[in-house]
């Protein structure tokens, strides 16, 4: 392809490292945020907000409403290989316009549900746009457009999920106006979900438009120069050289994609597990839908402080110890949720489940890209993600029904910070990035 075209029809200048004295890439950076808080807020930090008063209008167990999230990893499951392999066929320019398209669509569809099936099936198509039009594309896109910042870059395209995450579940939570349906509302659940909805859709083309999927593609190169493959100094690895990186075959045969697929797993099940059933565990001890929505905007708030802190610590001293660390700190948190007894532990709970969240986010989301490489990382990520929603599947699921038969979340929270405990201790087996198999003649 000629330097100076950009591959969407557009000339541009040779080599145009910055612009306006600012890379391009990190503009992808600030855009991926913006579509995060954007795509993924709403259902997922909103998930304490929604189950509580849905419980409350529907009268659905725990154990039922369990049922919505675990639907949507079946979707994950079956579909996860395929959205990585469509990211790097079609682009992630064309997913994210899709993918918020059909989330916003699941949106508009969750404000006239009625009947429980009818909420598994909207769950699933949110989960499926979200899928294909927030994460999966934009890490891709970052992870061409990043070396040696991939997971500073990273960390702050997190920020948008962060920062909506203090924001939205508060104006959700105000905008509805209270758990019980029999109280005075202001809007009501339903026309919140809908206006989610379009908003989300109205949003698709115009930042859709503003991605450009490879930086090769606008005459640039990652980083604003050449790839290089030794790190700078302080650097606790030697990065892939990103240009013979693994093929999905080839990475699937290592130790180390296995390692990185269950230590995920492991750090991704306790934050889902506690957003699927937070707000229901906090409806029980007698909380208000505005305290509950407080504890989520304090968990994100830390959350988005420590994203800054565990991409720069990830990038200077290491992937490993940093996923570690930052990891084991979310099982202790949980911990002192099921023994909380005042509001201020409820709230230690949100600053410490924040903390480990935010430092181990960058360098999780990174890893693959650093140890694979650019050369198919939408496709190994989504691979990967095969065991992470096996347990994302059944860990809600089992807190669910141990729930309704014990009438507490006691065990199932204590069992599920064990399981992410031991996921914690599995990157610290994690070696050294090798070159892939193909690049070794």
């Amino acid at each position: 392809m000629r330097p100076d075209f950009d591959g969407q029809g557009v000339d541009c200048p040779r080599s145009p490292a910055r612009s306006g004295g600012l890379f391009y890439g990190w503009r992808m950076a600030l855009l991926g945020g913006l579509i995060m808080g954007m795509g993924t807020v709403p259902l997922f930090q909103g998930l304490p907000v929604w189950n509580p008063v849905l419980r409350n209008a529907f009268g659905w167990s725990a154990g039922q409403m369990s049922w919505a999230f675990a639907a949507t990893r079946i979707e994950g499951g079956l579909l996860g290989p395929l959205e990585g392999i469509l990211v790097e066929r079609l682009g992630s320019r064309t997913m994210v316009l899709i993918g918020m398209l059909i989330l916003g669509g699941g949106f508009v569809l969750f404000s006239q549900v009625h009947e429980l099936w009818q909420l598994y099936a909207t769950f699933v198509m949110m989960s499926f746009g979200g899928a294909l039009g927030t994460w999966l594309p934009m890490m891709t896109v970052l992870n061409h457009w990043f070396i040696r910042s991939k997971t500073r870059a990273m960390a702050i395209m997190m920020e948008g999920h962060a920062l909506g995450g203090m924001a939205v579940p508060l104006i959700m939570a105000w905008a509805i106006g209270g758990i019980d349906p029999s109280e005075s509302e202001r809007l009501g659940w339903r026309l919140v979900a809908f206006i989610i909805g379009v908003t989300i859709m109205a949003s698709a083309f115009p930042f859709s438009r503003l991605i450009r999927n490879r930086p090769e593609d606008m005459g640039m190169l990652p980083d604003g120069g050449p790839p290089q493959v030794v790190p700078a100094v302080g650097q606790a690895q030697t990065f892939v050289e990103e240009t013979a990186g693994y093929t999905w075959q080839e990475a699937i045969r290592t130790r180390t994609f296995w390692l990185i697929s269950f230590g995920h797993a492991g750090s991704s099940v306790i934050i889902v597990a506690v957003m699927v059933h937070l707000g229901l565990m906090l409806d029980d001890r007698g909380y208000s839908l505005q305290t509950i929505s407080a504890v989520v905007a304090a968990f994100t708030g830390v959350n988005a402080v420590f994203l800054l802190v565990g991409g720069y610590v990830g990038d200077r001293l290491g992937m490993r110890l940093t996923a570690f660390w930052f990891a084991a700190v979310q099982p202790v948190s949980v911990v002192i949720l099921v023994f909380a007894d005042s509001v201020p532990m409820v709230f230690l709970f949100a600053v410490l489940l924040g903390i480990g969240r935010g430092g181990c986010s960058p360098a999780t989301s990174a890893m693959r890209g650093v140890y694979f490489g650019r050369r198919a990382f939408a496709a190994i990520t989504g691979i990967s993600m095969l065991p992470m929603n096996l347990f994302l599947f059944f860990a809600p699921l089992c807190a669910g029904y141990l729930r309704d038969i014990t009438g507490n979340y006691d065990i199932a929270f204590l069992t599920i910070a064990g399981l992410a405990m031991v996921g914690s201790f599995l990157f610290l087996g994690l070696g050294e990035p090798k070159s892939a198999p193909s690049a070794r003649v």
